[in-house]
């Protein structure tokens, strides 16, 4: 079984920055299409970005150009780098196996004013 663990979470001023980690067990990860995702207080949980194994890559629409995804294979690692944070980035975010129910236990993100 696959296991995930996230890091790099934290408190950040509003227009900061933090990149988040995923770090996944096993020897598939480079064939994997991986995910971030996060939920807020009170919202559904909703995709972030997406990276494929060639490293093609999806964002949801508002967060094009303030967030990157990318992925280091030989550290079986997907990175989220996050710049000029909002307040309503504000949730816990989790990486996925894409299409599957192989979650991380997430890592939270909190953005002040």
């Amino acid at each position: 079984q696959v296991q995930l663990v996230e890091s790099g979470g934290g408190l950040v001023q509003a227009g900061g920055s933090l990149r988040l980690s995923c770090a996944a067990s096993g020897s598939l990860f480079s064939n994997y299409a991986m995910d971030w995702w996060r939920q807020a207080p009170g919202k559904q949980r909703e995709l972030v970005a997406q990276i494929t194994p060639s490293r093609n890559t999806i964002y949801a629409d508002s967060l094009k150009g303030r967030f990157t995804i990318s992925r280091d294979n030989a550290k079986r690692t997907v990175y989220l780098q996050m710049n000029s944070l909002k307040s309503e980035d504000t949730a816990a975010y989790y990486c996925r196996i894409s299409t599957t129910n192989v979650w991380g236990q997430g890592t939270q993100v909190t953005v002040s004013e």
